[in-house]
């Protein structure tokens, strides 16, 4: 639901598609009748929502104006959140002799070579990040149509093809966040949840949209942010002003 303008059905209709909750939601920021808003106050708009009975994680949907179709306007990037993501993250690592053992040291949840890219390619996909060495990209390359799609390949550009195993995988455990853009030209990042409190979500909010704008090609000409929303797993989107991500 992220990423889109509050829906604008009849309510009797979204009641039966989507349940009380949902709905109610939806009446409660129709009754406010929103505009695009700062950050900062959208933020507080969807803390202020019905709740699900579990931990909701919050989310951008950014609307870049870059044309993902060419290699050099491609937005990628990673930010480690102030807070956290709140989330655990369950870490595969491709690595050999001595650091394989620097991976489980550092908390890595697999670490293997081989024996992972027949697990992957058998369809197991129980992990949120891959990082490898760069002399496994051999290795990793036999599950890229695998993990490529999924966003989950390795990348040089995003630190996760590193040598500094530690590092990299003490920032994931923490909450570092991987976003990039698709092919509609959206970027979809979480950036905690519910649980955290407005003052905490903003300033994740904060570091996750400064790495994006920072992320902007040098190709890019006219407007790079040209509409963003956010939302929780649950609720409806609420649109964010765009100059609020300047100001701050």
């Amino acid at each position: 639901m992220a990423g889109a303008a509050l829906n604008l059905e009849p309510i009797e209709d979204i009641k039966r598609k989507q349940g009380k909750r949902f709905s109610s939601a939806v009446e409660k920021l129709r009754a406010q009748k929103l505009l695009p808003i700062a950050f900062a106050e959208a933020i507080a708009k969807i803390l202020d929502l019905p709740k699900a009975k579990f931990d909701e994680t919050l989310d951008l949907a950014i609307r870049l104006g870059v044309d993902p179709k060419q290699s050099d306007q491609n937005v990628r990037g990673a930010v480690a959140l102030p807070h956290g993501s709140g989330r655990t993250a369950k870490i595969l690592v491709f690595a050999k002799g001595a650091k394989l053992k620097e991976a489980e040291e550092a908390g890595a949840n697999f670490v293997g070579a081989d024996e992972l890219v027949e697990k992957i390619n058998g369809g197991w996909l129980d992990f949120d990040s891959v990082v490898a060495t760069p002399d496994m990209m051999a290795v990793v390359s036999k599950v890229a149509r695998v993990l490529g799609p999924k966003g989950l390949m390795p990348n040089p550009k995003v630190g996760t093809v590193t040598m500094d195993l530690k590092t990299v995988i003490t920032d994931l455990k923490k909450g570092r966040v991987e976003f990039r853009i698709d092919k509609a030209g959206i970027v979809h990042a979480p950036f905690g949840k519910v649980s955290m409190g407005k003052e905490k979500l903003v300033e994740n909010f904060k570091s996750l949209t400064d790495q994006i704008v920072r992320a902007k090609p040098g190709s890019t000409r006219g407007h790079y942010v040209l509409s963003a929303y956010i939302s929780s797993s649950m609720s409806p989107s609420v649109a964010v002003d765009i100059a609020s991500f300047y100001e701050a």
